[in-house]
C-alpha cells in the first residue's frame, strides 16, 4: 500500500512540474510557509555543525523551527533519498527506511514572555520510530497534518559510510588570475580495501565551501589515478573558490543593552526594532582577520533561560551606504539567515535620498553572521560586490566522495572529510 502511495505521490509531483504548477524545489533547503521561521538542522551536541552523520552510528541530527501563530498545528515528517545531484533517487522508502515512513513531530512548546507569540518545534532523528539504512543525500520533508504533498519546510542532510580516507591540501591558486583572491582545494582519496567497479568512471567528488551547495564544485573527476589513490590537483579552475571575506556579524542576544555594531534598540509596540551601524564597503580594503562562524547563526537570549522559547523576534535594520544605484544588479543580505537564497525577505532597496541600500529582516534573538551579495543577471558576484575576496580568508571545506555501482539505483556516499584554512593554507 505504501509503495503505491509513494508512486502516486511521484506521479502527482511530476504532473505538477510538467504543467508549470510546481511552486518550488522540494529537494533543497526551503521554507514554504511564511509563518515558519528560524529553521536549524545540525548534529546533536554542536549547534554550529553541518548536517552530516555517519551511517549506523549513534550520531543524531536535531531540527528546530518556530511557528509564528497563536494556534498550534500538528506537523509530520518523512525522508526522501536523493542522488548526488539532489534529484529524488529510484529506491523505495522501504529500502532506505527502517520503521514508520511518516511520523508526527511530538515535541513542541509555546513561547514564554515574548512580544511575538510562537510555538517552538524540535525533532531528533534517527529515533525509535525511524532509522535510515543507506548512505547518500537525504531530504527531511515536514508537512502539516492532512497535507502530505505540501511541505512547510525541507532540509538537506547527508549520511556517510566513512569508508575511505581523504587527505586535503588547501593553498593559493596556481592560476595567476586568482592568486590573491582565491583558494584552491586539492585532495587525495584512498580507496584501498573497497571493492569498487571502475572507480574513475563511477566515483564523483564534490567540494563544499562553508557547507554551501549553491557554489559547490560538483562531479569532479581525478586528475591522476594510481594504485588505490585518486588524486585531484587540477591546473584548471575546477578546484578553485573565491575566498571571499570574513563574515560580518551582529549580536542581538539582548534587547536591553547595545552590543558592537548596534546603534539603537527601540520598542515600538508591539515589537522591538534594532538598528545596525551602517556597513562599510570592503571591496577595496585590505584583508583583516576576525573570528566568525562562516555564515551561520545561533539562537540565544541574554535575558532568558531557554532560548528556544524565550528568545524574542525583532526587526533588524541593515543599511549599506553607496554612492550610486547598481541599476542592473540586486543586493541581498546573505548567509544561513537566508538559507543562502535570494528573495523578497533579504533583498535590499536603494534609498536615493539617503544614498544607501536598506533591508529589514524579522529575526529571532541570537548571534548572526552575514554578508552582502550582489547578483547580476542571476549570477552572484563575489569579487566585484561590496565584500572583496582575499586568499587569507578563513573558510571551511568539505570533500564528499560518491560512488555509483552500475548495478545499484542510488549514489553511495563513501566518505566525507573536512578542513579549515586557518593556519592550514599553504602558500
Amino acid at each position: 500500500m505504501h509503495k503505491f502511495l509513494m508512486f502516486l505521490f511521484c506521479v502527482v509531483m511530476l504532473s505538477r512540474h510538467l504543467s508549470g504548477e510546481d511552486t518550488g524545489n522540494y529537494y533543497t533547503d526551503a521554507v514554504f510557509d511564511e509563518r515558519i521561521k528560524t529553521v536549524q538542522l545540525y548534529k546533536e551536541g554542536w549547534n554550529l555543525s553541518y548536517p552530516v552523520m555517519k551511517l549506523f552510528s549513534d550520531e543524531k541530527l536535531i531540527l528546530h523551527f518556530d511557528l509564528l501563530d497563536e494556534n498550534i498545528e500538528d506537523y509530520y515528517y518523512t525522508f526522501y533519498h536523493c542522488s548526488k545531484d539532489w534529484v529524488k533517487s529510484d529506491v523505495f522508502s522501504s529500502e532506505y527506511l527502517e520503521g514508520f515512513p511518516e511520523n508526527p513531530i511530538e515535541e513542541f512548546t509555546a513561547s514564554f514572555n515574548t512580544t511575538v507569540n510562537y510555538f517552538h518545534y524540535k525533532l531528533v532523528f534517527p529515533n525509535e520510530r525511524v532509522k535510515l539504512t543507506i548512505s547518500g543525500n537525504y531530504i527531511l520533508f515536514v508537512y502539516a497534518d492532512g497535507h502530505p504533498e505540501d511541505p512547510v519546510l525541507t532540509r538537506r542532510f547527508i549520511i556517510t559510510e566513512d569508508a575511505a580516507n581523504v587527505e586535503i591540501d588547501m593553498h593559493r591558486p596556481l592560476v595567476s588570475s586568482n592568486y590573491n583572491t582565491g583558494q584552491q582545494v586539492d585532495f587525495r582519496v584512498n580507496i584501498g580495501g573497497l571493492d569498487l567497479t571502475d572507480p574513475y568512471r563511477n566515483i564523483y567528488s564534490f567540494i563544499l565551501q562553508n557547507g554551501r551547495w549553491d557554489n559547490a564544485k560538483k562531479n569532479l573527476k581525478p586528475d591522476i589515478t594510481g594504485g588505490n589513490e585518486l588524486i585531484y590537483n587540477s591546473l584548471s579552475e575546477e578546484n578553485i573558490f573565491d575566498a571571499g571575506n570574513e563574515f560580518r556579524y551582529f549580536d542581538i542576544r539582548s534587547i536591553k543593552y547595545l552590543s558592537e555594531y548596534l546603534v539603537s534598540i527601540d520598542y515600538l509596540a508591539p515589537n522591538y526594532h534594532i538598528y545596525l551601524r551602517p556597513s562599510e564597503n570592503r571591496q577595496l580594503r585590505p584583508y583583516f582577520h576576525s573570528q566568525d562562524f562562516n555564515g551561520k547563526f545561533y539562537i540565544a537570549s541574554a535575558e532568558g533561560r531557554d532560548a528556544d522559547t524565550d528568545a524574542d523576534y525583532v526587526y533588524v535594520y541593515f543599511t549599506l551606504p553607496s554612492s550610486y544605484l547598481q541599476s542592473d544588479s540586486r543586493v541581498y543580505v546573505m548567509g544561513y539567515l537566508s538559507d543562502w537564497k535570494t528573495g523578497k525577505n533579504n533583498m535590499m532597496t536603494f534609498n536615493q535620498s539617503k544614498g544607501q541600500y536598506e533591508c529589514t529582516m524579522f529575526l529571532k534573538q541570537g548571534v548572526y553572521n552575514y554578508e552582502y551579495m550582489v547578483v547580476r543577471n542571476n549570477v552572484p558576484l563575489t569579487q566585484s560586490g561590496f565584500e572583496g575576496s582575499h586568499y587569507e580568508t578563513e573558510n571551511d571545506y568539505m570533500i564528499l566522495v560518491y560512488y555509483r555501482n552500475p548495478r545499484d539505483r542510488y549514489d553511495r556516499l563513501l566518505t566525507t572529510a573536512s578542513a579549515n584554512t586557518f593556519n592550514n593554507l599553504s602558500r
